[in-house]
């Protein structure tokens, strides 16, 4: 026996959630993103998944990239924040990655590099997030010293990345797009001719804003089952685009555990729950140290046996205590879900004070992953 605690990842679901980004935009080409070991659910398995379908992959970093092609991943793989010294251009050269630039130093890295062959390139563009990419006024000098590279391939792409995608009402992003026309325009007028590609959409801007839809799109979190507007649209809104996601994975756990307490009796660390009747308690072998939330509060529902119930007590690293006393029957060994279709990680993320990307990529490695 192990401890009972697992994440199941639904690639079949995966392959849906690509299917359904693809569909959305069919004259887009649509990289999955897969850093952050593929937001938690283990990013080998799941590019693997995708590699027959997935035109490239994009990653943060290097060390993610090196992770796939070690495994087997033979797709191009696109560097998100480019690289981050001289001598990772060179490896990129050697394992046939792409490279995001985003600023002068990574510009004089790619055209200074001893390469046996050109190297894709991707040039980021500040249009308003302010984060990464070269700003407005600097986009066409980079571009000119990167087109002037034997270093790189001509078929470049220029690409930006959207501040507020998800607020359906904030017209930022208009505004980013109307930028990135703008310069791209000049980098056009410039390049003399049509072999450019463009990127913009992340998972908002796929399932909403069709607008935004270029050569190239970047779904991240749609490709794991979620929409990105749950808080941001009204509940039905939000369904119309979660109905058309499936959930890839389910936190699962078991009882290992249950008790009778009196009424006043406490539960857990700082005696945080306390019984105001005659209770059952039942114990799950999931905690912080399995990325369950430790600021969910009382009340935050998990399902034993397919019943909603209400966490009672503190999360701690290894455990947490559900108040199971509207149950008819609960014993040792019953499972329990944390989240997944039927209990969106979404809510959990609600009542924890976060959101769900940060549930599902901080999913440590303690928790066996499951793929069926």
């Amino acid at each position: 026996m192990s401890r009972p605690s697992v994440a199941k990842i639904d690639l079949s679901a995966l392959r849906h959630n690509f299917a359904a980004a693809q569909a959305l935009a069919p004259h887009s080409k649509t990289m999955p993103m897969v850093k952050a070991n593929a937001y938690g659910h283990g990013a080998v398995a799941i590019a693997q998944a995708l590699a027959d379908i997935a035109p490239a992959f994009g990653v943060a970093c290097i060390e993610e990239a090196i992770e796939l092609r070690q495994a087997g991943i033979n797709n191009p793989i696109l560097l998100l924040e480019g690289t981050f010294s001289a001598d990772e251009v060179e490896l990129a050269g050697q394992q046939d990655l792409w490279i995001m630039v985003e600023n002068d130093n990574q510009v004089e890295a790619i055209v200074t590099a001893n390469l046996a062959k050109p190297i894709q390139v991707w040039l980021g563009i500040d249009t308003g997030m302010h984060r990464l990419g070269f700003q407005l006024h600097e986009a066409t000098d980079a571009f000119a010293r990167l087109r002037d590279s034997r270093n790189v391939c001509t078929s470049m792409v220029i690409a930006s990345h959207f501040a507020s995608a998800e607020d359906l009402d904030n017209g930022f992003t208009a505004e980013q797009i109307n930028r990135f026309e703008q310069v791209t325009q000049e980098i056009q007028n410039i390049k003399g001719d049509s072999s450019l590609q463009f990127s913009l959409a992340n998972s908002a801007a796929i399932l909403a804003r069709p607008e935004s839809h270029r050569d190239w799109n970047r779904p991240g979190y749609m490709m794991f089952g979620y929409s990105p507007f749950n808080g941001q649209l009204p509940v039905e809104e939000h369904a119309q685009y979660q109905k058309q996601l499936k959930p890839v994975m389910t936190l699962e756990s078991a009882v290992i555990a249950v008790r009778t307490i009196k009424v006043g009796d406490t539960v857990g660390y700082n005696n945080r729950w306390s019984a105001e009747a005659e209770s059952k308690i039942a114990t799950v072998a999931i905690g912080y140290g399995d990325g369950y939330p430790r600021s969910a509060p009382d009340g935050t529902p998990v399902m034993i046996n397919g019943v909603r119930c209400p966490l009672a007590g503190r999360v701690s690293m290894d455990m947490i205590t559900v108040d199971v006393t509207h149950l008819d029957t609960v014993e040792i060994g019953n499972t329990v879900t944390l989240w997944g279709p039927e209990l969106p990680v979404d809510e959990i993320a609600h009542h924890s004070g976060t959101n769900g990307y940060e549930l599902l990529t901080r999913m440590p490695g303690r928790v066996p992953r499951v793929y069926v």
